[in-house]
């Protein structure tokens, strides 16, 4: 793997933003497949060469359908998962070198907002409990200073009169109220970065413009750094300053996000935008034309682009030959397509 590996290396420039608090240089997150319990088959490569800088207070989304990797993203950047290479760089420290303790500690500096609240909650125990228990494991000793710290994110996501929801068990409460009390429980200790996978798409289209407001205000008074992962380029533009869209474990495009949704420039982004749902009743029966076939297995993806056997500008002898480097077509507009070299 160490030789593939190598062979992968892209001469990525170094990514040095000194007001970043999260970076990412040329991560990969392989998993290793095994042959019925024995021998070496393969790896799925998840993540694949992501690179990206997000600065302190900046709110970005990471865009694309279901298996290219959001989510092998996100736990790696949770501590959950070891990058195979690469690296993840918080707030000036190294990820790969902490363990026990430090790692620990970096998890009370990182909020997680999970996609379904009702399977995010313990479901024999009141939300006091739920809430009481982050705190006790990070050492806060004092009773009343934990039933403190619980009033203060109670509040502050909107879930008053405080007592009167400090003894109910979730399912007591609606979807909206449980997706509350999950951003409180992200809230408790102070995050610097909070990491939203999907945390709205389980939700009436009623409540997820709430709990977008929320997020935002909370993002907003707080000074929080947000990655937003989500399928749906619907609910971004009203969330995230930047987008990246991933597919088959790698970045394509990044841009901000009016840019982007004004202007996409990678055939994939045209795919996700052709089909985000349309508001308008009057085209509800139009179908929009999608390209062809599946993402592709990351176990052996194509040479190439990854996206050149489904991509409607295909170029013969390029697109499956060599990947694509970043291009910047336009300033602060990356995209990594052989279109605009």
């Amino acid at each position: 793997m160490i030789t593939e590996l190598r062979d992968l290396k892209m001469n990525t420039p170094k990514i040095n933003e000194p007001q970043a608090l999260l970076t990412i240089q040329d991560l990969r997150v392989w998993y290793e497949l095994r042959r019925f319990g024995f021998g070496h088959a393969g790896y799925v490569k998840a993540v694949d060469g992501v690179s990206f800088a997000l600065a302190e207070g900046e709110t970005v989304a990471v865009v694309g359908e279901s298996g290219c990797g959001k989510s092998s993203l996100m736990k790696t950047i949770l501590g959950l998962n070891i990058p195979t290479s690469g690296e993840v760089v918080f707030d000036g420290e190294n990820l790969s070198g902490l363990k026990g303790d430090g790692l620990q500690h970096y998890r009370f500096k990182v909020g997680y907002v999970q996609q379904d609240p009702y399977g995010a909650l313990p479901p024999f125990m009141n939300v006091q409990k739920i809430l009481e228990e982050p705190l006790i494991i990070s050492g806060m000793k004092s009773r009343e200073e934990r039933l403190a710290r619980i009033h203060k994110v109670m509040s502050e996501v909107k879930l008053h009169p405080v007592e009167d929801f400090l003894k109910k068990f979730p399912h007591m409460l609606s979807g909206g109220q449980q997706q509350r009390i999950v951003i409180a429980r992200a809230m408790l200790r102070e995050p610097k970065l909070i990491v939203a996978d999907e945390p709205v798409s389980m939700l009436d289209a009623s409540v997820r413009v709430e709990i977008l407001k929320l997020l935002r205000a909370l993002q907003e008074s707080h000074g929080l750094s947000v990655i937003y992962i989500t399928h749906d380029l619907s609910t971004v533009k009203y969330f995230s300053r930047r987008i990246f869209v991933m597919y088959a474990g790698s970045l394509i495009e990044k841009a901000d996000t009016r840019q982007l949704l004004g202007n996409p420039l990678h055939p994939y982004t045209h795919a996700l935008l052709a089909a985000t749902s349309d508001p308008e009743a009057r085209n509800a029966e139009t179908f929009k034309e999608v390209p062809p076939g599946e993402p592709p297995s990351l176990v052996n993806p194509p040479t190439g682009c990854r996206f050149h056997p489904r991509c409607p500008r295909f170029m013969a002898g390029l697109c499956d030959v060599k990947f694509p480097p970043d291009l910047e077509p336009e300033p602060g507009h990356f995209v990594a397509c052989w279109l605009y070299q």
